[in-house]
C-alpha cells in the first residue's frame, strides 16, 4: 500500500515538474536570447560610438569616459530588460532597484566620489589623455579617463590606477599643458675660479644647442658659496619634447668645455689639522 502511494507522489511530482518546464521553458528561452541579443547589440553600439568619435576627432579623455557611462547605462537596461522576460513585475522592480541602489550607493560612497571627479576631470580638463602629470605620488603619461578611475603609465611602463575621486579634490601638476619648459641645471667648480670665463665657457656651449630657445636667452647665475666649490645654476628654455635630452646633452658638452679650458670641477675636501699636547712630536 505505501508502495502504490509513493509511485502516485512521485508521478504527480514528475507531472508538475513537466508543466513547469513547459510554463518556464520559453520564458527562460526568451530571457537567454535576449541576453545573448542584448549583450551583442551593446558591443556593437559602443563599437558604433567609438568610430563616431573617432571620426569627429572627439578628446581621447571624454571618449574613454563616453564609452564607459554607455556600456554601464546598456547593460543596467539590458539586466531590466531581461528582469521583465522572466515575468518580474516593473513596479517591484523599480522597489528592488531602488532600495537596492540605496543600499549599494550607501556602501559605495567613495566609487560615487569617484564617479563625480572624473566628471569634473572632463568638464575642467585639468589634463588630458596622453599628458605627462605627477599625481598622487606618481609621475607619468595618462593612459586613460575611465568612469571611475584614471591609468597612468609611469616611465619604467608600469600602469598606475588612481581613483578620479583623488585626482579631482587634490594637486596635480601638468608637465604637458605649455609648449615650452625651463631646463635647469646646477655645476660647480672650484674656489679661485674665473667666474666670468666660465659664464661665457657655458654660454658658448649652449648657443650651439639648436633645441634651445634663443628668447628667453639663456642665463648662467653664481647662487652659493659650497663646501668645496662656487656653485653656478643654468637656465635656458626649450620645447617641452625636448627637455630632458636638452639636459643631458648639455650637461655632457659643459663637462668636456671644462675640461678644455682647464676649469676644475672639484671633488668633496676637506683641511685637517693634527695639534699635539706641548712637548710632544
Amino acid at each position: 500500500m505505501e508502495t502504490t502511494l509513493d509511485l502516485q507522489e512521485i508521478n504527480i511530482w514528475k507531472d508538475k515538474a513537466i508543466q513547469m518546464a513547459f510554463d518556464l521553458g520559453p520564458v527562460l528561452f526568451k530571457a537567454l536570447i535576449l541576453l545573448i541579443i542584448g549583450r551583442q547589440v551593446i558591443k556593437f553600439v559602443i563599437k558604433l560610438l567609438s568610430n563616431a568619435l573617432d571620426k569627429y576627432e572627439i578628446d581621447a579623455s571624454l571618449a574613454t569616459f563616453f564609452k564607459s557611462f554607455l556600456s554601464a547605462v546598456l547593460w543596467v537596461v539590458l539586466l531590466i530588460s531581461v528582469a521583465t522576460t522572466l515575468g518580474m513585475q516593473m513596479t517591484s522592480f523599480v522597489a528592488i532597484l531602488g532600495a537596492a541602489g540605496l543600499a549599494v550607493g550607501l556602501a559605495l560612497q567613495g566609487s560615487l566620489s569617484n564617479f563625480a571627479g572624473g566628471v569634473l576631470i572632463l568638464v575642467f580638463k585639468p589634463f588630458r589623455v596622453g599628458d605627462t602629470i605627477e599625481a598622487q605620488g606618481h609621475l607619468g603619461a595618462v593612459e586613460s579617463i575611465d568612469i571611475l578611475y584614471t591609468k597612468i603609465r609611469n616611465f619604467d611602463n608600469r600602469v598606475v590606477t588612481v581613483p578620479n575621486g583623488a585626482l579631482a579634490n587634490n594637486s596635480i601638476i601638468n608637465l604637458s599643458q605649455k609648449p615650452t619648459r625651463r631646463v635647469e641645471m646646477k655645476v660647480g667648480v672650484a674656489y679661485g675660479t674665473d667666474l666670468k670665463k666660465t659664464r661665457e665657457v657655458i654660454l658658448n656651449v649652449l648657443k650651439k644647442d639648436e633645441r634651445i630657445h634663443e628668447d628667453p636667452a639663456p642665463v648662467v647665475y653664481f647662487s652659493n658659496f659650497g663646501d668645496s666649490s662656487l656653485d653656478l645654476v643654468i637656465r635656458c628654455w626649450a620645447d617641452a619634447a625636448d627637455l630632458w635630452p636638452v639636459f643631458w646633452d648639455n650637461m655632457e658638452a659643459i663637462k668636456e668645455a671644462f675640461e678644455a679650458h682647464s676649469i676644475e670641477i672639484p671633488f668633496p675636501q676637506r683641511d685637517v689639522n693634527h695639534y699635539y699636547p706641548e712637548g710632544k712630536k
